[in-house]
């Protein structure tokens, strides 16, 4: 697998397969095990068994390269594949269907291939570096048919960072965008891409939740910004159109010039 597109191709195979797992279990979510490991943060049996599938396709795929996962694991190096395998639990549990799978290729810090699939849309969208974006194979632009509805997505993570999520809601309101909070940052990111949201904003979160997500983003056209909180070390991610960008650097500044590096 030396090229990207070959190595994109695979991706969408390994969470296609998923994808089929992972409806599984939501139909038949009612009897599943789950466990609560933080603040509204719940894991289940989906969440395992679809990590398993998709760490076992990488290893066959790509024998000998480090995969890591929010629920198995691993110590990232210089590259890596990095699975989030229901982003979503709780929309997941509760029979909403905005929950999804994330898989993404992360090279020296920056994320550079992304397939993010909705399993109850039966929708894979997939892009890598130079691609562009891509719905279920083929080739999609990112298509904006109201541009007067300003409507950006805005996640949270934590009861931690409740207030600073509160105040970025507010400033946004009042500069005129309608504000949706998913709980699921692969679904804000790829509707983002699509055209369905301005753009994702998310003051904490998580490499597993963003790596997919950001490619599609970027590779539609979006601005993609990705830091770290001062102190903490924990991720933050901004991709958005100028106007939301423009606006959103006036409330929350840590985003100025946080952009990351193009590829070599």
């Amino acid at each position: 697998m030396d090229t990207m597109s070959e190595r994109l191709e695979s991706a969408v195979a390994i969470v296609e397969e998923a994808m089929g797992l992972a409806l599984r279990f939501f139909e038949a979510r009612d009897g599943i095990a789950t466990r609560t490991k933080g603040f509204q943060d719940f894991v289940s049996e989906a969440d395992t068994t679809v990590e398993k599938l998709v760490r076992d396709r990488l290893a066959a795929a790509f024998p000998g390269e480090t995969v890591l996962g929010e629920e198995m694991g691993g110590v990232a190096d210089d590259a890596y594949w990095i699975i989030d395998p229901i982003d979503g639990t709780a929309n997941f549990l509760r029979g909403s269907p905005l929950w999804g799978i994330s898989l993404g290729f992360v090279r020296n810090g920056r994320p550079e291939l992304g397939v993010v699939a909705m399993p109850v849309f039966k929708d894979i969208y997939a892009a890598a570096d130079g691609t562009g974006l891509m719905l279920n194979g083929k080739p999609l632009a990112r298509h904006v048919p109201f541009e007067d509805v300003q409507v950006m997505s805005l996640g949270d993570s934590a009861a931690a960072d409740a207030e600073e999520v509160a105040a970025l809601n507010v400033g946004l309101r009042h500069a005129g965008w309608v504000v949706e909070s998913i709980r699921s940052t692969s679904i804000g990111l790829a509707f983002a891409a699509r055209g369905i949201f301005d753009g994702h904003l998310q003051k904490l979160t998580t490499m597993w939740d963003i790596a997919g997500g950001v490619v599609l983003a970027r590779e539609a056209g979006l601005d993609v910004r990705i830091g770290t909180r001062s102190g903490s070390g924990i991720p933050w991610v901004a991709a958005a159109t100028p106007a939301l960008m423009a606006v959103t650097e006036g409330l929350w500044p840590e985003i100025r010039g946080k952009v990351p590096a193009e590829p070599a």
